[in-house]
């Protein structure tokens, strides 16, 4: 069973961060190598590993894969402004983008724009149909600015594992 996620966070000694860091690099170690790693036995290694899973700290496990190679040949950050802040147009928007495959990430942010996304598509023609199909006749959408990206000089997923 998962833990609340708004509880706080469970301490981590330097083993379970030494586990979390491990697996944020490569989460298809084994885990005879985990624990080879991190200086355990494998039994307790494992119990320290579902104990995060069900703590929480790990989510899940995934394969980064290549846009590129998978002919997304461009990716586009949109900031979109709603006309209504109500919480159930917010919500609204948000089940709206989560079934857009192109759209990758969405956060809602405060201040003047109300979410930021960041969408790839195969190219620019794809983009604009998405934009003009799927994204700025989406319901209470205001405004829509987008912003191609260039060059991508860094792209770290997950988070720093600070020290204990």
């Amino acid at each position: 069973m998962k833990e609340n996620p708004l509880a706080p966070p469970k301490l981590l000694d330097s083993v379970d961060r030494a586990i979390l860091a491990a697996l944020q690099e490569n989460g298809r170690k084994t885990n005879v190598e985990l624990a080879r790693e991190v200086g355990l036995t494998a039994p307790p290694c494992l119990r320290r590993v579902r104990q995060l899973e069900d703590g929480g700290a790990i989510q899940g496990y995934t394969a980064r894969l290549n846009a590129a190679a998978l002919g997304y040949g461009i990716m586009v950050f949109a900031l979109v402004s709603l006309k209504s802040q109500a919480e159930a147009d917010l919500r609204a928007f948000e089940e709206h983008v989560a079934k857009l495959p192109e759209v990758r990430e969405c956060h809602m942010l405060n201040g003047e724009i109300d979410f930021i996304l960041k969408i790839v598509a195969h190219d620019l023609q794809a983009f604009q149909s998405f934009l003009t199909s799927q994204l700025t006749p989406a319901p209470n959408v205001a405004s829509v600015k987008t912003s191609l990206t260039i060059r991508t000089s860094k792209d770290v997923s997950g988070v720093p594992v600070d020290e204990a």
